[in-house]
């Protein structure tokens, strides 16, 4: 903008003015002095006018601004925005008022100052770019740099690979380059140019153009004014007939975007007709403006590429959904402790286990990025494998332990993790924790606790023995699992966290949403630029239904072999599972009978009814029971076999009694709800 000032006396008429006024403005007689501003604007009428209300403002002493269409020597009229501010003076000589006018240059003189062209591109732009990283947002940015200081209108194009696919700029078989234009604009907000040249469209220019030249040779290619006629048959060419209108007479630059040996798009800069035509000074100040915004498009793809591939890492580390029984309701959250990196090693999981069981874990990696992300995913790989073997929480964590150490021979890690596992028929939850906090029981009244489990070392320091507690669960009792993010931060002690996280629960918070208990839990996380990654899983615990069970208590006789199998028709009839009676009393029979045959005592037979048909056998003996390859002539040892013929998937596990050995059915396709 430009600024002309004039002293004008109480009727209007200038009695001073600048020196620029004089050069700019276009008085009737050709001096300013003695002429009224009436004779200055454009179209003027006697009364009703913004001069005349910016007139009667200044006689009454206020200030008043309005736009007003001056005539100017050079150009066309330009609007102008006038502000009259009252003045006091001593003398008639002395203006009443300071007219101050801001207009535009006219045509003839925009883009004709180099050092104001090299300030606007080269100075100030880039350092407010430089905190960008968004590409979408730094092409946008890029290009109302260029408009209005260098050209009327600007787009930039980069090359489909490096935007789509993000692979390294390669030319097509035939010679072409695929480009996307990733932003456009234009001094005078013309919608045609979005319209004609649309953001995001993805083209191939034609060989012989100057769009295909500038990508092959790296170099800013310099069009001069085209006829009307030359630009119809560009656009026809380029199929997009509509387009020479705004291309007629216009004169053309292509600014090359070269990073690290390799053309990255252009940028394709326009000056209509009246405007002064590109020249060589211009296309050393381009090429410097499009080498320094090359190093930051290429900066921001890179970046880009670099979050893509770490978000992608992280997200398939990262359970996509979480699994348990019908009567346990399993939510979680995780926040990156960064939006820079937003790679952490915080993880959760939820682990359905057989005879409506499920594995609650939450862990903590030290440090953040890509490295702690994949440290991360060993562990979640380790402990799904480990839950499958149905290990108890501590001997899962003990494994865990020598994993750490392992991992922390070749590079310097550990972390933290707290594991639970509920058993949803009897309501039972055993805890335990390699240097993790504790996790927060809150019951259905609303009284809340943190669990009390023994002290471990984290994963990978010591050699500690982890031990684990069990509790008994109150149905609707909520179980939450967290990581250190949520409870500590910098102006924050744990202490302070771990009682606001308390504070959170009351009894309509445990019957109400669990997206409302979340969105409390991590009210302020966001406005945190400074904390660690935050995991949140919560479970909502209730033991399912005891219609969905059955459990007899046998002799250690053979004949409980029998008794087995007439104990199950029964609840399977029930349940509507006629068509799986015979198949689960030969199951149930085997079962039993080597439980008889190897244990000491009365044992256990149960069934449930939970995702799949579960039997199960409790009996007094830990001696976990082996598949073994019985011989032709051997009288035993093919019990088993047919287990793992007959079901769908079986195993065993310790409990502070015995073990139980299970196997698992599907249901029939006609028996599914």
């Amino acid at each position: 903008m430009r600024t002309l000032i004039l002293g004008v006396d109480p009727a209007g008429r200038v009695v001073q003015h600048d020196r620029n006024a004089k050069e700019v403005l276009d008085p009737p007689n050709g001096s300013l002095l003695g002429t009224h501003l009436s004779d200055l604007v454009v179209s003027n009428s006697p009364t009703g006018t913004p001069l005349n209300s910016l007139l009667d403002a200044v006689k009454a002493g206020r200030e008043a601004t309005a736009v007003l269409t001056f005539k100017a020597q050079r150009s066309n009229p330009v609007d102008t925005v006038v502000t009259l501010q009252p003045m006091r003076g001593d003398s008639d000589a002395c203006p009443s008022a300071l007219a101050i006018l801001r207009m535009p240059p006219p045509s003839v003189e925009q883009f004709l100052d180099p050092a104001l062209m090299r300030h606007a591109l080269l100075d100030e732009t880039f350092r407010q770019m430089g905190a960008t990283l968004d590409l979408d947002q730094m092409a946008r940015g890029l290009i109302n740099i260029v408009v209005p200081h260098f050209s009327n209108a600007a787009s930039l194009l980069l090359l489909e690979s490096l935007v789509a696919a993000d692979e390294p700029p390669a030319s097509q078989a035939d010679g072409s380059y695929v480009m996307r234009r990733i932003a456009i604009t234009s001094d005078d907000s013309d919608p045609d140019w979005d319209a004609k040249f649309p953001t995001g469209e993805v083209m191939r220019f034609p060989l012989d153009s100057p769009h295909t030249r500038c990508m092959s040779t790296g170099k800013p290619i310099h069009v001069q004014a085209m006829t009307a006629a030359e630009t119809a048959e560009s656009a026809e060419l380029w199929l997009r007939r509509p387009a020479g209108k705004l291309l007629a007479e216009a004169s053309l630059l292509l600014l090359p975007l070269n990073a690290r040996g390799s053309t990255l798009g252009f940028i394709v800069c326009n000056r209509r007709k009246g405007f002064r035509s590109f020249d060589a000074y211009d296309t050393e100040i381009g090429m410097e403006f499009a080498s320094r915004a090359a190093i930051f498009i290429d900066n921001a793809r890179r970046y880009n590429r670099e979050r893509a591939t770490a978000l992608t890492l992280q997200r398939s580390l990262l359970p996509t959904g979480l699994s348990a029984p019908s009567s346990v309701d399993v939510r979680h959250r995780y926040l990156p402790g960064s939006q820079l990196i937003e790679v952490g090693g915080d993880w959760y999981e939820s682990i359905p286990l057989p005879g409506a069981r499920v594995a609650l874990v939450v862990g903590d990696v030290a440090g953040h990025g890509v490295r702690a992300a994949v440290t991360m995913g060993r562990l979640r790989t380790a402990i799904q494998t480990l839950a499958m073997l149905e290990l108890s929480p501590a001997e899962s964590l003990q494994h865990l332990n020598e994993l750490m150490r392992k991992i922390g021979e070749r590079e310097p890690h550990f972390a933290t993790c707290a594991y639970a596992t509920y058993d949803a028929v009897n309501g039972t939850c055993e805890v335990a924790s390699a240097g993790h906090l504790p996790p927060l029981l809150v019951r259905p009244d609303g009284s809340s606790e943190f669990l009390d489990v023994a002290p471990a070392p984290p994963l990978g320091v010591g050699e500690g023995l982890i031990a684990s507690r069990t509790f008994e669960i109150e149905d609707g009792s909520l179980f939450v699992l967290y990581t250190d993010g949520l409870v500590e931060s910098r102006g924050r002690d744990i202490d302070d966290g771990l009682r606001r996280l308390q504070s959170v629960f009351d009894a309509d918070s445990v019957a109400g949403s669990m997206d409302d208990l979340f969105k409390a839990i991590l009210a302020g996380a966001y406005a945190d630029q400074h904390r660690d990654d935050i995991a949140v899983l919560i479970a909502r615990l209730a033991r399912i239904d005891g219609g969905l069970q059955a459990s007899w208590a046998l002799t250690g006789e053979l004949t409980a072999a029998r008794e087995a199998r007439s104990l199950v028709a029964e609840p399977l009839e029930k349940w509507d599972l006629a068509s799986m009676v015979d198949t689960t009393q030969l199951l149930a029979s085997e079962l039993v009978t080597n439980a008889i045959r190897y244990a000491e005592g009365p044992v256990t037979l149960r069934l449930i009814k939970e995702g799949a048909l579960v039997c199960e056998v409790l009996d007094s003996s830990p001696a976990l029971p082996k598949l073994q390859q019985a011989a032709r002539d051997d009288e035993c040892g093919r019990g088993l076999q047919i287990v793992s013929k007959l079901s769908g998937r079986w195993g065993a596990r310790r409990i502070p009694s015995g073990k139980v050995v299970w196997c698992e059915q599907p249901f029939p396709r006609s028996d599914q709800e």
